[in-house]
């Protein structure tokens, strides 16, 4: 049996983001879906009982209202498409500056199935950045972070625990609510919502607040001394790197520009961020405490969601018709592009099992026979 543990944050991180970018790379919903249901079923098998792992439903919802609010513009927005005229609203006329934009009018079938290729899209790509928030300890992603990285890594724990604390917040204020007896029913559960939303909303970020407040009076987040020597070369170096990095990819994505930017130039800059990278890190001083290794299960869940998202990106760049159907025909499906899908389940099998409360007290229990013995004496 393998024995429970947390699973190195940047592996689920790396996971997530492979999906991410694989959900990028298109917009057929026979791809999205699949893709959809593997980031569920992976974090549902996964997660832990920890406060940042229930967050995952509220994630859900947002991908939900995301594509409510994709098709609500595109209705407000379009009416220039044609095609198949669903229904026709009042069409509200702009001045000469606006042209090319219009409002109401009719809206078509092609308009609403293009507004949820592209909704589901960004939905998945929002649900599988919930997915590593909910599966990720954002405590050990902290300490993970290299040295240069300290600072903006203690303020971006703290800004991701808004979201596990407001769903945290939620279920102990309706908890609280029902004890008192307030509004049953969903009608009138809907007409309470502002007496729950602004408790939740205060209790969300005074436990934020506290937990920033407890990390400064730890000592996290500060920096060390540095002359000011130090201070202008490395942030010329971060600036040139930067700078590379930016003229490589250009190069990279412009058939037109000579090769020598592409490739080269990208390389050299990377190598002078790096460079930037480890002398900033040489004036934050810290120690670990028992640091997260790497094995091989977080080497196999990194690689499974790297997988997966080069697989559709090579499906984008070979296959486009699979990649982007258009809404004039029914979408297909490679087995290729499914295969780079499944992929992404391989955490469900190589991840350790989270530790989760149920474990810690079934291994804190004694077993029925201990237990006999000890009530015989």
């Amino acid at each position: 049996m393998r024995l429970p543990r947390d699973l190195h944050p940047v592996a689920w991180w790396t996971w997530a983001v492979g999906l991410a970018v694989g959900a990028s790379c298109t917009t057929n919903p026979f791809l999205l879906l699949p893709l959809l249901a593997v980031v569920c079923l992976t974090v549902f098998s996964c997660r832990s009982d920890q406060p940042w792992a229930r967050s995952f439903r509220l994630y859900l919802w947002l991908g939900v209202v995301v594509i409510g609010i994709r098709v609500l513009f595109r209705i407000v927005l379009g009416g220039d498409v044609p095609g198949h005229v669903l229904f026709t609203l009042p069409s509200i006329p702009l001045p000469d500056f606006a042209a090319g934009i219009s409002l109401l009018g009719p809206f078509t079938r092609e308009e609403l199935l293009s507004a949820l290729y592209e909704g589901l899209r960004l939905a998945t790509l929002l649900i599988a950045v919930g997915a590593a928030n909910a599966l990720a300890n954002p405590k050990r992603l902290m300490k993970s972070l290299p040295p240069a990285l300290y600072e903006i890594g203690t303020a971006m724990t703290v800004a991701i625990t808004v979201v596990p604390q407001l769903s945290d917040s939620a279920r102990r204020v309706r908890a609280a609510q029902q004890l008192r007896g307030g509004p049953q029913g969903r009608f009138r559960r809907v007409r309470g919502l502002r007496r729950l939303l602004v408790p939740i909303l205060e209790d969300a970020f005074e436990r934020s607040l506290a937990l920033a407040a407890g990390m400064d009076a730890r000592g996290y987040g500060r920096a060390g001394e540095a002359s000011r020597r130090q201070r202008r070369v490395t942030g010329a170096l971060m600036l040139l790197g930067l700078l590379g990095v930016c003229v490589g990819v250009y190069a990279f994505l412009d058939g037109t520009a000579p090769r020598l930017l592409a490739w080269p130039m990208l390389a050299v800059g990377t190598a002078v961020a790096v460079a930037g990278f480890v002398a900033a890190g040489r004036r934050v001083r810290r120690t670990r405490y028992r640091p997260d290794r790497w094995a091989l299960p977080e080497i196999l869940v990194a690689a499974s969601g790297l997988v997966a998202g080069a697989g559709l990106w090579a499906v984008q760049r070979w296959d486009v018709a699979v990649a982007h159907p258009g809404v004039l025909a029914m979408p297909t499906v490679t087995p290729a592009a499914l295969a780079a899908i499944l992929v992404g389940l391989l955490p469900i099998w190589v991840a350790p099992p989270a530790p989760t409360v149920g474990r810690r007290e079934g291994a804190a229990a004694p077993a029925p026979a201990a237990r006999e013995a000890v009530a015989a004496r």
